[in-house]
């Protein structure tokens, strides 16, 4: 059977397809902004993404993982947005690019939530 996105409309799941987004916008080494990440998920304006982004944030942090989401973008800065504070925007952006995304299995809906519960309680 066939599951789709679509018929699992929770930030979880949508999570995980930004993380399988994203991990391809790595290997690439490229950036996107929110207004593309939002088109591709057929989400209805830029804002709405940011709490998908925070499960998927909650996750890298909580695992030691490079900070994922700061490959997504404002279109007129260039900058991931508020919610997102590194020290070194350059010098994540190389470890995200770096890393081996393909050689870990995808969280799960499940382990986003969780990782985010955990660190926003």
């Amino acid at each position: 059977m066939i599951n789709w996105f679509e018929e699992h409309p929770n930030w979880p799941h949508r999570a995980l397809q930004i993380w399988l987004i994203l991990i391809g916008t790595a290997y690439s080494r490229q950036t996107m902004t929110y207004g593309q990440l939002a088109a591709m998920l057929r989400f209805e304006g830029a804002g709405v993404l940011s709490n998908p982004l925070d499960h998927i944030l909650c996750y890298c942090e909580s695992n030691g993982l490079p900070p994922l989401t700061c490959l997504v973008v404002n279109q007129v800065t260039g900058l991931p947005g508020n919610g997102l504070q590194l020290d070194d925007l350059h010098g994540d952006r190389e470890r995200v690019y770096n890393f081996d995304w393909y050689s870990l299995m995808p969280p799960s809906p499940e382990a986003l939530a969780e990782a985010r519960q955990e660190m926003r309680g």
